[in-house]
């Protein structure tokens, strides 16, 4: 059986129809930039999350570099992240004119350290920037301690977890802004780039709604008085009317992911020899969507070897190393906990997509290796 880590084709083809009807009749309208699929997803978006505003940008990234131009963020300012995040967060921080310090992951969800933000701390330092990774909320109680000890921003990177939550609130919704990526491959995703940021602030609101159409006002027109430099980064009307549609089934999404990682949770727990996430059944105050099923073991070269050769995509996230390993854009740090986890850190398939016989068979396969049964 084959297994690929992401069927990119069944995206299409999971409801062929209606996203066909939808792409058809986007473009009949002539609605192409910032017509009313655009704000309609807004709106969907802005109710399921909670939240008082959404302006809907071209991707993640740039989602999160208007957010830190909105709250000021800029030249000699540090922003703190964890190094176990993509790149994009780091570019974004840089090309807001700030330094991106990453620091050590926690032991226990593999999410940012709170000590480890502490202890970066600055007179540089203007904000956090918590990375949800994996579809999981960093610890946030703390960190909003933190913040309000040292008197700093909050900004969330929620591109691997749009839904999920930390004490009833959604990732993303916590801090001064939240931005999200939908990236095809995210579990909310569009058939290209598309992001959006989320706040409660309105002066933030109204400063990205500008900046995302080169300054313009409700009335998509450039006033003379302007004092915002803004850019293009807006939403494309088709992807827009994707997401809507996406978004009515999203939370069935969301249960059949966490269902398959509830999967994969039975099938290794078993076994010493492996590190796991929280289990989708024991998270505290965490609702978990997971995006990606990522779990650690020594054995994860030769695992990874014997999946693939049955049939079995994975992937070893973001290349196999953190932002703190990138020397030449100066973010060398010693984060011996960070290194340990990306020799030994796996993604396995994980998607709405998958069939039942092809988790049932990666469980088998699973089984198979940790038990040293590899012909059997």
């Amino acid at each position: 059986m084959q297994v690929p880590f992401f069927d990119w084709k069944s995206l299409y083809f999971e409801k062929e129809e209606e996203f066909s009807k939808i792409i058809s009749t986007t473009l009949k309208k002539g609605a192409f930039i910032l017509q009313s699929d655009v704000s309609d997803f807004e709106n969907k978006l802005r109710d399921f999350l909670s939240v008082k505003h959404v302006v809907a940008v071209a991707d993640g990234t740039n989602a999160i570099l208007l957010g830190l131009r909105a709250s000021g963020v800029g030249k000699e300012d540090e922003v703190i992240l964890p190094s176990h995040s993509f790149i994009a967060a780091a570019q974004s921080i840089y090309h807001s004119g700030a330094r991106p310090v990453p620091v050590e992951m926690s032991e226990y969800d593999w999410l940012v350290s709170t000590e480890a933000i502490e202890a970066a701390i600055t007179k540089k330092t203007v904000g956090i920037m918590p990375v949800h990774v994996n579809g999981r909320c960093c610890q946030m109680d703390k960190i909003l301690d933190i913040a309000e000890r040292y008197k700093l921003k909050i900004f969330e990177d929620s591109a691997q977890a749009m839904g999920a939550k930390y004490d009833g609130l959604c990732a993303g919704t916590i801090g001064e802004w939240g931005t999200y990526s939908f990236y095809p491959s995210k579990t909310l995703g569009s058939f290209g780039d598309a992001g959006a940021l989320v706040t409660n602030c309105d002066e933030i609101y109204e400063k990205v709604l500008a900046m995302r159409n080169h300054g313009a006002d409700e009335n998509k027109t450039i006033p003379l008085e302007t004092n915002i430099w803004g850019t293009n980064c807006r939403l494309d009307n088709v992807q827009a009317a994707i997401l809507s549609f996406k978004m009515e089934y999203y939370t069935e999404v969301i249960e059949r992911r966490r269902q398959i990682a509830q999967a994969y949770h039975d099938t290794l727990n078993k076994y010493s020899d492996v590190r796991l996430p929280p289990a989708p059944s024991d998270s505290g105050k965490n609702f978990d969507i997971f995006q990606n099923y990522e779990f650690c073991t020594a054995k994860r070269d030769d695992l990874r070897k014997f999946l693939g050769d049955n049939g079995v995509g994975t992937i070893v996230q973001w290349g196999g190393f953190g932002v703190h390993m990138l020397e030449n854009l100066g973010m060398k740090a010693d984060l011996p906990i960070t290194d340990k986890f990306f020799k030994e850190s796996l993604l396995l398939p994980l998607n709405h997509v998958m069939t039942n016989p092809q988790i049932e068979y990666v469980c088998q396969l699973l089984d198979k290796f940790f038990s040293g049964d590899l012909n059997g």
